[in-house]
């Protein structure tokens, strides 16, 4: 059916539009079609005009493909539209869990010491711009007078660009004299100086991930609690965001099946409300648990 073959092209834009990366097994079994049905799909999406490109073996669509251009400028908030919604949620309860929720996703998407700066907001633009023809052509980059909270310096940083993260507030890189994977805040930039050097330690690129309670890792730790309604209900509330990896066992029940970066964020919430909470794994989460349970004095 035509339906079911357009439910699946979109599907498969949705997976190729995310920035964690998809291995094309991972695609096939999400969309339970074999790799030869992955490869035609891909081409006829380059066909139409989305930029696909490959990343660490792993498939993406280029956001700036003119056909998600246009369904983001629809979707999403002009930036004085951003800047004014901020505003008025600032006055109002901040205790309504829909607020906070609404917050959350604002943030995520927009800075606004950015957008209430317009001289920020054209310096912004162009390091933007440098960075994805770093990533695009493997080059490396200087970025200029970086601010660092950590250090309380501010140096200039050679890097290997590779990701782009939180809607663009943010870059995934590879810095050559630390030898590891730090991710750089574009609004502590003073400018991006794009080199004539091309990567050389693509295989030492690691992607960061943040979970809902806002830790951030390389690594992805899967865990499974069984909830009961108390334990759903404080969950939702404090962490709405957390609903969609939820799944409904029976009129009292909600499994919640997630990955965390840290223990800390959902040991906090287990430990909390243990009595309403059934821990079914994984190992490495029970051990976590049992390790902070031995080590509490009463």
């Amino acid at each position: 059916m035509r339906h079911s073959s357009l439910s699946r092209d979109l599907e498969l834009l949705l997976i190729l539009s995310d920035a964690r990366d998809y291995s094309v097994e991972d695609i096939c079994d999400k969309l339970d079609i074999s790799r030869r049905t992955l490869y035609y799909y891909i081409e006829s999406f380059r066909r139409i005009g989305f930029n696909i490109f490959k990343r660490n073996g792993c498939y993406h669509v280029d956001q700036r493909s003119p056909f998600l251009r246009k369904l983001l400028d629809l979707l999403q908030f002009s930036e004085d539209e951003a800047v004014l919604i901020r505003r008025l949620l600032d006055k109002t309860n901040e205790t309504n869990a829909v607020v906070r929720s609404i917050r959350y996703k604002l943030d995520r998407f927009y800075d606004f010491n950015i957008l209430n700066d317009v001289e920020s907001r054209e310096r912004v633009s162009r390091i933007v711009n440098a960075l994805y023809e770093a990533i695009k052509q493997k080059r490396l980059v200087k970025i200029v007078g970086y601010s660092s909270p950590h250090s309380r310096s501010v140096s200039d940083r050679v890097v290997e660009p590779f990701l782009f993260m939180n809607n663009n507030n943010d870059i995934r890189c590879y810095e050559l004299s630390s030898d590891s994977c730090k991710t750089f805040r574009l609004s502590r930039m003073q400018d991006v100086v794009l080199l004539d050097l091309t990567w050389s330690n693509e295989e030492k690129h690691r992607q960061a991930y943040t979970d809902i309670f806002m830790f951030s890792g390389e690594e992805q730790l899967p865990v499974t609690v069984r909830l009961g309604r108390l334990a759903h209900n404080v969950f939702v509330e404090e962490h709405p965001l957390g609903e969609q990896f939820m799944q409904q066992e029976d009129e009292s029940h909600w499994l919640l099946k997630m990955s965390v970066c840290d223990y800390r964020g959902i040991g906090r919430f287990v430990l909390g409300l243990y009595e309403d909470v059934e821990v079914i794994g994984d190992d490495g989460f029970l051990r976590y648990l049992q390790e902070k349970i031995a080590n509490m004095k009463v």
